[in-house]
């Protein structure tokens, strides 16, 4: 192995027949990590040889996307790989992937097609999904294998998103030279649905069933990440309250959500606490728009709240409820929106204070300014709940913190005691925290909930009432004192830094509060015109990513070719063949930078 040779980084020769052109500026990447350095040396440890796969599971919020850029730049500088493609699960995520290549000094296309044939020349390779891949995996394999490729398989675990997807990874890099799959948390498979690069090993957890997890070649956990400063502390807030519906016969049930007496009755009492029409939803955002209060006032002046919606129908209804209670808009963004990617651009760089979605934030996404999350859905799988809590976790200084609103029902208390246990290993409790035990019997870990014979098959949900519960505590369920626990002024600005207040005085803290926030839920805000944030302006980059230039240029020339081909009556076809003509090279979807832009100047000479 030899991680020190590198060879001189290209100039830009300003031809179409040269080299392919790193953008400036790698050495102004963000400084590694001590984790993604020691990822790195292990993958260039020389005793495993050369590698084909490398599997790093390292925690939402650590930076896989920096090592695996960090990674490519080594292997292209030594001259090991010569193209880097990248499979991210959304649209969104491809431009996030080719902004980050950029400050790295690595150009890639994120706007490339399956109707698009060659990778530009002036890029270093390209962006895409693996719902592409699926649609064209041998013409993925050709981009792969025409050069040494690096592939890096973003969250690889939706590989098993369905067995065509699998299937069709699998055929398109299969003879790529290098793979890099990344994950955000270890996931498990069923033995005969395995993800192709990936080993296994037996899973011999109680849910398991005999079934497989994944085996990473590095790991790097919550529990690490926070020990080092990478992520912050979570505090874990759950709110209960009691549901009403009728079921199919007509009768009207009543359940708290923390003693439903089984999982068919917890499961119908958790979807009554998310309907809308309910009061459950307005207090828990208003106890979430109460705690980014505190945080703007404390230092953290641009903290933001998401708000994590079942479906586009409740999102809708949720930002109506945040309007009415905060009084301000929130931004909305689903997954439909054809501007989804642009919305989260402008909701991370902007003051706004919340924002209302169904996936589009839950994975991947970086929002770094996001310090609270609002759990009102009823996902409850362990990798969607990692991957969604990561979106809150991303540390960018040390004393910040996260706070996590969720239901009060088993399954998830489950899924946060995990989280916590993993805390508590890193961040000791206080010396005031009393050593007695908590009673855990509602925290065991649960299935996912499944109709019961004999169970109502319809309902109709009738209203939901909500209160706070509990906060976590190193797996343990700490409710407010019996008698108010005394803390300072100067204490309560620490609500929700773990270490510095007992948990059971944040718990008090939050019981404390808890009638002024229901009042504030009942009475609603005047909402005006005026109230509505106006996002601020992004920051510009010093330069513009060639992939972007590229599809502006594409743009202009689409324009100047419409109105040339109607002012002298010509097909579009006709003109176009002209131009390619006047201006040799590939086709617009695939032509360099440079190319495009002497097209686009001959156009306007045609003027």
């Amino acid at each position: 192995m030899s991680t020190t040779h590198h060879e001189p980084q290209l100039a830009l020769s300003g031809t179409t027949s040269g080299p392919v052109v790193d953008a400036p500026g790698a050495a102004a990447a963000r400084p590694l990590r001590a984790w993604q350095h020691a990822a790195l040396e292990q993958y260039f440890d020389p005793a495993a040889g050369e590698r084909e796969d490398f599997l790093v599971t390292a925690t939402p919020g650590a930076g896989k996307t920096t090592f695996a850029l960090a990674l490519a730049r080594r292997l292209l500088d030594s001259r090991r790989v010569d193209r880097v493609v990248v499979v991210a699960p959304t649209d969104h995520l491809r431009t996030q992937w080719a902004e980050a290549a950029h400050r790295a000094g690595i150009e890639l296309d994120p706007t490339m097609t399956n109707a698009v044939g060659p990778v530009r020349a002036d890029v270093r390779g390209y962006v895409t999904t693996y719902a592409q891949v699926a649609g064209h995996p041998m013409l993925h394999r050709a981009r792969a294998t025409a050069k040494k490729s690096l592939v890096i398989m973003d969250e690889i675990h939706h590989a098993g998103d369905g067995l065509s997807w699998g299937d069709a990874v699998s055929e398109a890099f299969g003879d790529a030279r290098r793979r890099l799959s990344l994950t955000g948390t270890p996931f498990r498979t069923k033995a005969d649905e395995r993800i192709p690069f990936v080993s296994y090993v037996e899973d011999d957890s109680p849910e398991s069933e005999g079934g497989l997890r994944s085996a990473a070649d590095y790991t790097y956990g919550y529990k690490e990440a926070l020990a080092d400063g990478v992520v912050r502390p979570v505090v874990f807030a759950a709110y209960t309250g009691t549901s009403r519906w009728r079921n199919s016969a007509g009768e009207v049930v009543a359940a708290s959500l923390t003693d439903a007496s089984t999982k068919a009755v917890e499961s119908l009492a958790w979807k009554t606490a998310l309907d809308p029409r309910g009061d459950w939803v307005p207090h828990v955002i208003a106890a979430m728009d109460e705690r980014l209060n505190h945080l703007r006032e404390h230092g953290m002046h641009d903290a933001a709240g998401l708000v994590l919606a079942s479906d586009q129908d409740d999102a809708r209804a949720y930002a109506k409820i945040v309007q009415r209670v905060t009084g301000e808009k929130p931004a909305l963004i689903l997954s439909d929106d054809p501007k989804a990617s642009q919305r989260i651009s402008e909701f991370a760089e902007s003051d706004q204070r919340f924002v209302v979605c169904v996936r589009m934030i839950s994975e991947g996404v970086d929002v770094p300014r996001a310090a609270c999350l609002a759990w009102m859905t009823s996902y409850r799988t362990p990798l969607f709940f990692a991957q969604a809590v990561g979106r809150v976790v991303r540390s960018r200084r040390r004393g910040e913190s996260a706070t996590v609103f969720l239901p009060a029902v088993r399954p998830l208390l489950a899924l946060a005691a995990e989280m916590e246990s993993d805390r508590n290993h890193v961040i000791p409790p206080p010396a005031s925290v009393s050593s007695e035990e908590v009673d855990e019997g509602g925290l065991d870990l649960l299935p996912p909930p499944e109709r019961e014979a004999g169970g109502p098959k319809e309902y109709e949900a009738l209203e939901a009432q909500a209160e706070f519960a509990h906060v976590l505590h190193g797996g343990r369920a700490v409710t407010g004192a019996l008698e108010p626990v005394q803390v300072s002024a100067e204490e309560e600005d620490y609500l929700g830094l773990p270490g510095l207040l007992s948990p059971e005085q944040t718990a008090t803290l939050l019981a404390q509060r808890d009638a002024e926030i229901r009042k504030r839920a009942a009475s609603p805000r005047p909402v005006g015109e005026e109230d509505a944030p106006v996002p601020a302006p992004q920051a510009e980059q010093a330069e513009e990513a060639t992939w972007h230039t590229a599809a502006l240029l594409r743009k202009e020339i689409h324009g100047l070719v419409g109105r040339i081909a109607a002012g002298r009556q010509l097909p579009h076809a006709t003109v176009y063949a002209k131009v390619r003509t006047a201006v040799p090279g590939p086709p617009s979807a695939s032509a360099p930078v440079e190319v495009l832009r002497r097209r686009r100047d001959h156009l306007l000479s045609l003027l």
